[in-house]
């Protein structure tokens, strides 16, 4: 993400020179390091905004007349039925520690019937034998898998070299993601953003896979939202503030004296429960991620109109603490949260706390109520 692609000689398949290839690859594999480790530290959350799931109430039901055990978790996602409604969200790939905590993630979401999500897979158009770190198909045989690129690189592609990509990892569905505010605080980012909602529309009619329009932790307006309707999008993951702040960590990562503009930015974003919540009468399938930390957060995200929701930052550090087994004891408090709490709401599956009562703070409603007029057509 470093440096922009579009503005250099490349092949069909997104490819530079070999030069320039090695020079970036080693640049991005730097940088995945770096970035794997800060995430892992929790050092990069955003400051002074949260993701604002805590400003929802939702409302005991005394009398639920049913069990704990009828609760179904069961959840239509991109064609295939996951048996919980969380995603577990892409991080990394390009390095052989990428590699191991891929794999380990991956065959956690085969384990709970969740879904999957790969880090950017850029390394593969510099490096393509760095594919095998993100190929996990051998241990998430069933699992719904999400490729992942960024629209910038996208926009360079050809939809069949796309195409190929994503068949390499097996991939589902590709989530293209927008990362705009990132790119503007690294040094030589992708400064050239123009022909997007093009590439989208070219990609929707061509590419044999669902697309996922994922932002990467600023969240998005139901300005964008609505337009990304307009020319065909159906899922959409809103990558909201509240989280990690991607630009935090590209601030941590600048020398002294060189940050301004990524401190200045750190907390910049949409809440992750304000973009879900403003957008959720448009009719998408809709993930929230940013900022879920706990099976309340993913019942609030339902509550508001998410379809599923995603873990990253939460999984990487039990994963860096206690390795798959940490994680999978942090996934089994989740699921156990996320049923208790559809069952003390009355409700029979997690898709029904779409519509139960909740209690929504000033704060929030002023969010939602603002996102929902800059979209209202003008008189």
């Amino acid at each position: 993400m470093s440096q922009t692609f579009a503005s250099q000689p490349l092949d069909e398949g997104g490819r530079l020179d070999a030069g320039q290839a090695i020079d970036q690859s080693r640049q991005i594999s730097q940088r995945k390091s770096d970035h794997l480790s800060l995430c892992a530290s929790g050092q990069v959350g955003f400051r002074r905004k949260s993701a604002m799931l805590e400003e929802v109430a939702l409302i005991h039901e005394a009398m639920p007349e049913g069990q704990l055990d009828d609760v179904s978790l069961d959840t239509p996602l991109l064609g295939k039925t996951l048996r919980a409604p969380i995603v577990i969200s892409g991080m990394t790939g390009g390095t052989p520690e990428a590699e191991r905590i891929n794999r380990d993630l991956a065959s956690l979401a085969e384990r709970y019937g969740l879904a999957f999500g790969l880090g950017s897979q850029r390394a593969m158009l510099l490096r393509p034998e760095t594919a095998r770190t993100y190929q996990v198909r051998d241990v998430a045989p069933s699992a719904l898998v999400l490729g992942n690129l960024g629209l910038v690189q996208a926009r360079g592609m050809t939809t069949s070299a796309l195409t190929r990509l994503m068949a390499d990892v097996g991939a589902d569905a590709l989530c293209l993601h927008l990362n705009p505010a990132m790119e503007l605080v690294q040094p030589g980012g992708d400064r050239d953003f123009r022909d997007g909602y093009a590439t989208i529309e070219r990609l929707l009619r061509e590419l044999p896979l669902p697309l996922v329009i994922k932002e990467t932790g600023c969240g998005m307006s139901r300005r964008t939202v609505t337009r990304l309707k307009e020319v065909g999008v159906r899922h959409i993951d809103v990558g909201g503030a509240g989280g990690t702040s991607w630009v935090g960590v590209e601030a941590l990562r600048l020398p002294d004296g060189a940050a301004a503009l990524a401190e200045e930015l750190w907390d910049w974003g949409v809440p992750t429960a304000a973009a879900v919540a403003a957008s959720a009468d448009l009719g998408l399938e809709i993930i929230a991620t940013g900022g879920v930390r706990s099976g309340t957060d993913v019942a609030v995200a339902l509550s508001l109109g998410a379809t599923a929701a995603g873990f990253a930052a939460p999984l990487l550090r039990a994963h860096s603490h206690g390795g798959v087994e940490e994680a999978a004891h942090f996934v089994d408090g989740v699921l156990a949260s996320l049923r208790a709490l559809t069952f003390l709401c009355g409700c029979r599956s997690a898709a029904n706390l779409r519509s139960c009562p909740k209690v929504v703070s000033p704060a929030l409603d002023g969010w939602i109520r603002s996102l929902r007029a800059e979209s209202a057509p003008t008189a």
